[in-house]
């Protein structure tokens, strides 16, 4: 018996909502007449839900609608892309609190956090290969040459403090001669701006006296005293020797000549600044000048700055035949190349000459000159140069600063070594002479012991800034007019002029149509010559232009001329 009607069969019982179970699928009503519009398509259910029971109706005449198809598969949907699959993974869910005691899972009250963004990708690092045994090689190799480098570097600094140190009695370190700055110090000067250096030689082979295998006798006896003086301005040079057995004011022994001032205050060798004062003030004194350095070369160096420098190259101006003694052996006027022991005998020799102590101190002027000029002319390799600047260190004491010498190089630079007057105690005046006191030899003033006013005047005016002075030049004034009196007039004004020795005459008859002419008949004289170049405004002419007739007894001639004198056809 069907349930839902009644027990008289008329009318319908509401009954209550069935549950399906969940095997079941879900109960299905027939469609509405009112309706007749297509289906719409079933959709596949996720989760079965319980529905109210329908109420039925009486079916009508009108044809049952065929239902369609069902689709066994879900309808289709366009594709995802990547993108859209990523932004899916990446929305934010809902969250859950799990309460581990109670055992209960309840809604959180905020979506779970979006995760974080995929970090950056990093390119792969590299796997380190290991070292080969060639790399290893060259890699040790190359630290120690920069080890070696930085060693030599030091001890190249070291090895130059010290020899700055001792060349200039600690007045100046390397640094200072690697670092120039950007102009020359001036160096100091006399109340006539000339600077006067006393240069002494001692023979020992090192400063402290050694001589070959031992030390001998004298070794600290200065055996060379010369006298270098310049003018910063004008670049004139003097150099003046004096002899060893000049007599000098009481010393510590009872000979009392000169050489032995710098040993008798620095017996020891550990003073040197002492010694060389001492020197300075008896040779100032002497002379007359006011010496603001000093420079101490030992002789014996000679030999190895020489055989650096490859050789040297001298000129003498007088014969030299020492040949028991020295051995050296020359003849003047001739030029000799000679190695470092020829120099070293040369420097020495004062027997088989003319003058003796003087003609010794006249060759060491010599050497030094070569030497100059042998510097000057070959361009030093690095292995020179500190070969020279150990030599140097070892042998040389000055005190000069390092910025002082350095001025000093410079100033060289424009020295003329044909210019450089070498003056003489023995020409053209002979004011010293040879003498015995008590049995001792000794070298004197040709005025008397202990008179030196005639060698003070003489360099006094050796060492003048003015040509006219220390040059004394000779000059004769030619009338090449016609008109009476030119030449005297010529003679005054000269004169006026600080020219002391002048002449005239009338010139040989002829035409001169310059105003001034000047001949110059030497090269003696060329401070003299510039001046009166600089007086006419003109040049001079050499004496192979002189016109026949005029004598040459004079160092200038000068011929006054009438410019504005024509010549007749």
């Amino acid at each position: 018996m069907d349930k839902n009607k009644s027990i008289d069969g008329l009318s319908t019982r509401r009954s209550k909502r069935t549950v399906p179970s969940s095997n079941q699928p879900p109960m299905k009503t027939a469609p509405r007449a009112k309706k007749a519009s297509v289906p719409k398509p079933i959709k596949p259910a996720i989760r079965p839900t319980v529905k109210p029971a329908a109420k039925k109706t009486p079916p009508k005449a009108t044809p049952k609608p065929v239902k369609p198809p069902v689709s066994k598969t879900a309808p289709k949907t366009s594709p995802k892309t990547r993108a859209d699959i990523t932004a899916d993974f990446l929305r934010p869910v809902q969250a859950f609190n799990f309460d581990s005691e109670t055992g209960k899972l309840s809604v959180s009250e905020e979506p779970m956090s979006k995760p974080e963004e995929e970090p950056k990708k990093t390119k792969p690092k590299k796997i380190k290969k290991p070292w080969s045994k060639k790399r290893r090689i060259i890699t040790w190799t190359i630290t120690v040459i920069f080890i070696i480098i930085g060693a030599l570097a030091s001890w190249l600094i070291l090895w130059g403090n010290d020899i700055i140190a001792k060349i200039t009695s600690g007045q100046g370190n390397i640094f200072d001669l690697i670092f120039p700055g950007e102009s020359y110090v001036e160096l100091k000067a006399d109340e006539n701006g000339r600077t006067n250096i006393l240069a002494f030689g001692t023979s020992g082979y090192t400063m402290d006296g050694e001589y070959g295998n031992g030390i001998h006798d004298g070794a600290q006896l200065t055996d060379s005293l010369m006298v270098l003086s310049f003018n910063q301005s004008t670049n004139d040079l003097v150099m003046l020797s004096l002899p060893r057995d000049l007599k000098a004011s009481p010393t510590c022994t009872a000979t009392s000549k000169i050489n032995e001032i710098y040993w008798c205050n620095n017996m020891e060798g550990n003073n040197e600044l002492a010694g060389a004062e001492a020197l300075t003030t008896e040779v100032g004194a002497i002379l007359g000048i006011d010496f603001q350095y000093f420079a101490h070369l030992n002789w014996g160096a000679l030999v190895h700055i020489v055989n650096t420098l490859g050789g040297i190259t001298v000129t003498l101006d007088e014969d030299i035949s020492d040949y028991y003694f020295t051995g050296a052996v020359f003849k003047a006027g001739e030029p000799y190349t000679i190695n470092g022991e020829q120099a070293l005998g040369l420097a020495r020799a004062r027997h088989g000459t003319a003058s003796g102590d003087f003609s010794r101190g006249a060759s060491q002027q010599k050497i030094l000159i070569g030497i100059k000029d042998r510097i000057t002319e070959k361009g030093l390799s690095i292995s020179d140069m500190i070969s020279l600047a150990g030599t140097l260190g070892d042998n040389l004491r000055t005190n000069f600063s390092i910025d002082e010498m350095k001025s000093i190089a410079n100033l060289t630079k424009n020295f003329d070594m044909n210019r450089i007057r070498q003056i003489s105690l023995l020409e053209p005046e002979r004011l010293m002479t040879t003498g015995n006191i008590n049995g001792i030899s000794y070298v004197l003033p040709s005025a008397g012991v202990g008179n030196y006013g005639k060698i003070q005047n003489y360099i006094a005016k050796m060492t003048s800034n003015d040509p006219r002075v220390y040059e004394t030049p000779s000059i004769l004034v030619l009338n090449g007019t016609g008109e009476v009196g030119i030449a005297t007039n010529e003679k005054t004004r000269l004169e006026n002029n600080d020219y002391a020795d002048v002449d005239i005459d009338n010139a040989p008859e002829g035409e001169y149509l310059e105003h001034y002419i000047i001949y110059a008949l030497n090269d003696s004289k060329p401070g003299t010559k510039y001046l009166l170049e600089q007086f006419y405004g003109t040049t001079a002419k050499p004496a192979t232009e002189l016109p026949e007739g005029i004598t040459r007894d004079y160092d200038f001639v000068i011929i006054v001329g009438n410019e504005n004198k024509t010549t007749e056809n």
